[in-house]
Order: C-alpha cells, then structure tokens, then sequence
C-alpha cells in the first residue's frame, strides 16, 4: 500500500483531475500534476504542478522520481508516456488499457471479440472502403472518428454517401467507424472501480440524457428496471475484467427495445459519475485514489437519491450565472471548475441535487435548470416524464 503522505502523479489538470486531486490532498496526499495549461483547474489544488507537455522526457522522468504512483484524468493521455512511466513507479490504469479506449476501431474489436452486444458497424481508413461499410451499415448512419473525438465533437450524422464523402474528407480521411444510428429509449451508464487485487466496486447505474452531444442531465438510480440494472452492471464488470483493468472506469450503453448495447468506454472518473461525490458514501474520485495507492475500495452505495446538472459556458452569456437560484434549495451542491474563460459548450461546473424521493430530486434540479436557462421548458418537460428526444 502507498499510503497518505507519499506524492501522486497526475497526468492531466482539467476539472477531473481538479477533483481527484481534492479527493487526494483530503487523504493526506501530495500530489503533481503535468499540464502544459499554466492555469489547469488541478493547479489549484495541487502540491506541485509542471506546466508543460505530456510527453516532456524531464516532467515523465519527474514523476518517475518523485512520485509513489502516476494516474491519468482523461483517455487521450498518451499510453506510450504510461507505458515509461510503469518501468518506473506503480501507473494506473495501465497504457495497454487506456490505448483501447483512445482508439474506438480497438474499442469495437474488445467488445465484438468478447462477445458484447454492440450496434452494426464498420472502419474506414480510406475512400476505398466507403462501399463495403455502407454495405454494413445502412444510412442513416453516425461517422465519429476513430480518436481523439469527445463531447459530441468528431462525430457527423451521414444520410447519404456523399455528405458520408465530404466528411471523411473534411476530417482528412483519418481512420473512422460507422456506426449505425439506433432508435434509442435511454443513455445509461456505469461507473466502478477495480483494484489491483481484482476486487471491483460498482456504483448504481446513471441515467443520461445529452445535448449537443455533451451530458445534460444524469439521473441516479437510472430509472430502469432492477433486471436491466443489474444486467448493465454485469457487463461493465465484465469488460473491467476483459481489461485486467486497475482504476475507476465508465462504461456508456444505450437501451435499445429493452436490450443493451455497448456505446463506448471511458478509463478514467466520468461526468455521468460526479453525483458520487454527494450522494454515496465514497466518491468517484476517492475510488481512484484508492485504487492508485492499493487501498481497500471503499463502500459505494448511494445514500440519497440524485440528479446531476452540467453547467455549460453558455449560461455566462449574459454575465454571471444565478447562484443564488441554485443556493436556495438546500439539497443542491454547486461545483465549480475554477475555469477563467467561459464559452459555449465548455464545460464549468456542475449542480448535484440530492433529496428523498427521487422524483423530488429530478424536480429541483429542473427548477434549478430553467432558472440557469439551460435548455427549453420542453426538454424539462420531457425529462420529468422519462422521455428523451433524439
């Protein structure tokens, strides 16, 4: 075990390395953190921070030296700087994990060879293999480039083969998945966490629902049946295994006519996860310290129902958001990322509600996010009654 007072290294100072590096400090921890961002939301909170590139050889050989165990807080870490690194000193979760999750064309070959369930599709790394993947998958169809795509970004409808042409070009023809477009009744997720010793911890599954690509709402417990929940849960579980997998990991899946189907894996604390933090007995976050440092995994029940807002820099348009609006409920936690500029689509923060019962939960957090102006009232509508536009 590693255990507090000993120094962490982070690679990445976004907003879910900000909270681990809390949740890490809180423990008795010291922490590093490497991002070339002189104002990385993590600095705030870390011992040290080494403002510079990922892969800069004197930062890797740093952590090396200085730090008991090295983690990540987002996929696109590079896993051959992962890979130096565990020569070194204790890395979780490991490259050849995270190097999966970077590229979704080695993502659908995980879930198809292990015999997850997954929608129809087919790669392209060049025009000449436009016919043979619209022979696979029928149009319409979703093209989302096989790395480095997030939040919505990367990824084109395609109704026709020409618009299917002019966006593989438009992203330089670098290597894509076609993905077929499924008929969706919800977006679920599931967070857990597994040790080094192979004992995982499961969170209760969320809700999800999305706009402009980017995480909306989560919902927590999901309003799915038991059956389902725990069928979710077996297979999230089951991919940690596949994986041989140490760390905290997310695994997103849709329902589609009562049956789940794999969307996508995240190595890493997810946004559809940041309920933990309020409403179970151990965050997301502490799970990742925990596992870092080959810790017990701490308890992960949920103690209080919970619906999650993502704050967007779109509702700084109009200058500072109403905190007020949100302060007033005394069952809503407002996290803020510490960001300096805020812009449409990025996001700043986040509001978890927790209240009993859970639709009191669901109906707070939708006054609080028509008072921010996140939205339209119909997609609030839409949500308190268990249904998701597309």
């Amino acid at each position: 075990m590693i255990l507090p007072g000993a120094t962490l290294g982070l690679l990445g100072g976004g907003q879910l390395g900000r909270m681990f590096t809390v949740a890490a400090r809180t423990l008795g921890y010291r922490v590093t953190v490497v991002d070339p961002d002189p104002h990385a939301p993590a600095a705030e909170f870390a011992t040290r921070h080494l403002a510079t590139a990922y892969t800069d050889a004197a930062a890797l050989d740093e952590l090396a030296r200085t730090c008991a165990a090295v983690t990540t807080e987002f996929e696109n870490a590079p896993a051959a700087a992962l890979d130096a690194l565990a020569h070194r000193t204790v890395v979780r979760p490991g490259g050849a994990s995270v190097a999966v999750a970077q590229d979704r064309r080695r993502e659908k070959e995980f879930f198809s060879a292990n015999r997850f369930p997954v929608g129809a599709h087919a790669f392209i790394e060049s025009m000449a293999d436009i016919d043979a993947a619209m022979k696979r998958v029928p149009l319409p169809a979703i093209l989302k480039t096989a790395r480095f795509g997030y939040d919505g970004k990367g990824q084109a409808r395609i109704h026709n083969r020409a618009a299917l042409e002019a966006a593989f070009r438009q992203w330089k023809e670098v290597p894509c998945v076609l993905e077929e477009m499924l008929e969706l009744e919800l977006e679920i997720s599931v967070v857990l966490a597994r040790g080094g010793d192979g004992a995982i911890a499961v969170f209760p599954v969320a809700e999800n629902s999305h706009a402009r690509g980017i995480l909306d709402v989560a919902i927590a417990p999901a309003r799915i049946p038991a059956a389902l929940a725990a069928e979710a849960t077996s297979l999230a579980t089951r991919i940690a295994q596949g994986l041989d997998y140490e760390g905290v990991l997310a695994v997103e899946m849709f329902v589609v006519k009562g049956r789940l189907l794999m969307n996508e894996i995240a190595p890493r604390p997810h946004n559809s996860g940041h309920y933990t933090i309020d409403a179970c007995r151990t965050s997301q976050f502490e799970q990742q310290v925990r596992v870092l440092c080959g810790l017990p995994l701490g308890d992960p029940s949920q103690h209080t129902p919970a619906v999650m807002l993502n704050l967007l820099g779109d509702i700084w348009g109009g200058g500072e958001p109403d905190w007020e609006a949100v302060l007033a409920h005394p069952g809503a936690h407002l996290h803020l990322y510490g960001k300096r500029e805020a812009r449409p689509g990025r996001k700043m923060g986040h509001v978890t509600v927790c209240e009993e019962p859970a639709a009191r939960a669901l109906e707070v957090a939708l006054r609080i996010r028509d008072a921010l102006g996140i939205g339209t009232q119909d997609e609030s509508t839409a949500l308190a009654a268990g249904v998701q536009g597309r």
